[in-house]
Parts: structure tokens; sequence; C-alpha cells
């Protein structure tokens, strides 16, 4: 297959250590330009990450007729302003999670994923950690599942850092909520149908550095989870139902180099003892989300607003959860 061209917009920590070096690995993925404000960073992110072209501007690199993908990572207040100029470039757009700052905004992508793929970066559902642990949850082998749990944490208390700026999206149900949101919809392959939160904001950021939410996604089937953004390093997901319980010991930020691990429980030990421990092989969920939108693109399947949808719908809940906070009581979704 001839390999995707790919465009760059901003020369982000979370591209650099995070998103690239799985994107490296690709022979399906070119990458062609990156832009940013300041040329002389661009040239030096081009550098180390092995990209053809720096440009000082995110515009130049919407205008260049090679790129085919651009990759957004930017500020989540400039996700959907971003999208509808790639997409009014004609290419196609893959853009960092939350898609936007409400759904409604998101909504504007609409009529323009008709003409360009446009999607949401949860890179996650394509790590075979979660695709055999569904499976698993599928075929009944810890029986009817009852609830979830889920925690993500991890502590950054530098104000310069966008997790941290109110205006243009920090705080932890924006940053990490949101996969919380989407393992309660992957694993239960359902939609909540309402949502109460609690947050509890920094006294000087002004974002949410904590905040716990319930979802009941109806049939008698919470998601209870808490994120944070002040707080010791953690994450786990707990899938629990009437015959066992199953735990992702790192559900999110999965070793890119190595083999991962999840426990079956049988509950004959409050200890642990009955822990059956699975290893995934090796996988970069990075390398496998690029090389799934570089073979959408070469398959030459039309555009549609499917993707675009559900990106709506896990922005639909956290405005429930936001305006649950301000209500105090269960918001629907």
């Amino acid at each position: 297959m001839q390999p995707v061209n790919w465009g760059i917009l901003s020369t982000s920590n979370f591209a650099t250590e995070r998103f690239l070096p799985g994107v490296r690995k690709s022979p399906l993925v070119r990458l062609r330009a990156v832009g940013s404000r300041d040329l002389e960073r661009a040239k030096a992110f081009a550098k180390t990450n092995g990209v053809a072209k720096a440009y000082g501007s995110y515009e130049e690199v919407l205008r260049d007729p090679e790129i085919e993908l651009v990759y957004i990572p930017l500020p989540n207040h400039l996700h959907v302003e971003w999208a509808i100029k790639t997409a009014k470039a004609g290419k196609h757009a893959l853009c960092e999670k939350p898609m936007g700052m409400n759904a409604k905004e998101v909504e504007k992508l609409k009529p323009h994923a008709r003409k360009v793929h446009i999607a949401e970066a949860f890179m996650v559902r394509f790590h075979p950690q979660w695709m055999e642990v569904r499976e698993r949850v599928r075929n009944g082998e810890i029986g009817r599942v009852t609830h979830m749990h889920v925690a993500f944490a991890y502590n950054n208390l530098d104000p310069k850092n966008i997790r941290n700026i109110f205006a243009t999206g920090g705080g932890a149900l924006y940053d990490i909520g949101c996969y919380a949101i989407v393992a309660g919809r992957w694993f239960y392959e359902a939609e909540p149908i309402r949502a109460i939160g609690m947050a509890d904001k920094d006294p000087k950021f002004k974002t949410d550095r904590l905040f716990s939410a319930l979802l009941d996604f109806g049939k008698g089937r919470p998601l209870a989870f808490s994120v944070a953004t002040q707080s010791v390093v953690h994450q786990r997901v707990h899938i629990f139902g009437t015959k066992g319980r199953i735990e992702i010991t790192i559900p999110f930020n999965q070793p890119q180099d190595e083999p991962t691990v999840y426990l079956m429980h049988d509950g004959s030990s409050l200890h642990g003892l009955d822990a059956q421990k699975f290893t995934v092989p090796t996988a970069d969920q990075y390398q496998l989300q690029a090389e799934y939108y570089s073979n959408l693109i070469r398959s030459g399947e039309k555009p549609s607003s499917k993707r675009l949808e559900d990106a709506i719908r896990n922005m639909r809940v956290i405005d429930a959860l936001f305006k649950s906070v301000k209500s105090g009581r269960f918001e629907k979704v």
C-alpha cells in the first residue's frame, strides 16, 4: 500500500512523547510536515521526529498539496476550529480527545464529516488488550456484568501546562475523564442514559483537579469513576460480573514496547490469590490507530458522520456531568 502523507498541527509534547514514536514504526505512514507558530521550533521538532518538512504556521500545512491526513494535538478549545479548517482544505482529520469543549460545538463538524474522514483519536480502542477483554465479557466469562469502576490519576502542578489552564479546556474531566467514559461505553457496548458528577476545583487554576462521577447505563449497569490531576499516579479498569471480575492494570497508557497484562478473579480469595494472569503480546496502540486510518483512506470508503457521532456521544456525557455539578442531581445524557 502506498503510505499516507500525514501532517501535524503543533509541536506538542504529547505528539513527541506518545503519538509519534508509535507512528514512526508504521510503513503505512509518511510524516511529511509539521506546523508551528514558531518556525525554529517546527524545524527542531521535524529533525527530532523524522518529519520531512517544517512550516511556521498551521495554515501552510493545510496548503501543502502532498498532505492527505492531518493530526491535530492542539489544546481542546482549538480542536473544532482546526478540524473545520482541515476539512475545508480537503484533508482528512484525526483530532485528539476530547473532540471539543461541548457537543454543540462538535456538531459543527457534521457537514464536513460527509466530505472527508474526521475522527477522535481514542487509541485505546485499537489495543488488543481492550479487544481481548471485551471478547471475554461478551462470552460471559465473568457472568453478567454488574458494575464497573475506573480510576485514572496523575500529578501535574505546572501552571503553564494546558491541562491546568481553564480557558483552553484544562481539568481532569476533559483530559482523562473522557477515557473513563469511553471505557464504560466500550465494555458495556451501550450508552449511558443519565449521569451525576462531583468536582473539586483548584483555587488557583479554576480547573477540576478531581472529578468523580456515576453513569447509569440502564438495566442496573453503573460505571463509577474518579479522575485526578493532582494525585498519586494510578490507573485501573475493574469490570465486575456475577461469576468473576477483570482488572486491567494499565488500561490507558499501555507500554509501547513491552507486553501488557490483565487479571481475572473468580472471587475465591479476598487477598487476590485467585488472580489468573493474562499477557497480551507487545502492541503499540498509536501505531495501530495510525494504520487503521491510513488504511481507511486508501480503502476508498466514502466519508460519513458515523465516527464523528461517536465523539459527539462521548461529549454529551461530559456536558451532562458538568451540568450535574451545578444542579447537584442526575442529568439526562
